[in-house]
């Protein structure tokens, strides 16, 4: 991401990083990142911009895609987050080959981190 982004875009990224950070304090949400809890506060103020790795698990962090990132960014209105409460409700009332579907794509998910080194 350039610096050249707009206010308006760094004030979207700072309410973006709030929402990725949770009830995490700025060091515990940066060492999941693997950054300092300043880098962290830098963000969240608008005055330094994450760089595209970091972009990237924000974006996630937060429930979104890097792609749905940059598209709020640009002015599009975000998706809601997913809500992984009500998602866990669904999963444990949907029928056996419905959950099958997922905890294969979910098994793949893992097993490819894994093998890259992002996991475990």
């Amino acid at each position: 991401m350039t610096n050249t982004v707009d206010a308006e875009a760094r004030k979207k990224l700072s309410e973006v990083v709030k929402l990725a950070r949770g009830d995490l304090s700025f060091s515990a949400f940066g060492r999941l990142l693997g950054v300092s809890g300043s880098a962290v506060q830098y963000w969240e103020k608008g005055q330094v911009l994450p760089d595209t790795k970091n972009l990237t698990q924000i974006a996630a962090k937060a429930g979104f895609t890097m792609e749905e990132l940059m598209a709020h960014l640009e002015g599009k209105p975000m998706p809601e987050p997913v809500n992984t409460n009500e998602l866990l409700k669904k999963i444990q009332c949907m029928p056996l080959s419905d959950l099958a579907v997922i905890v294969r794509a979910g098994m793949e998910r893992l097993a490819a981190a894994v093998a890259s080194g992002k996991y475990g």
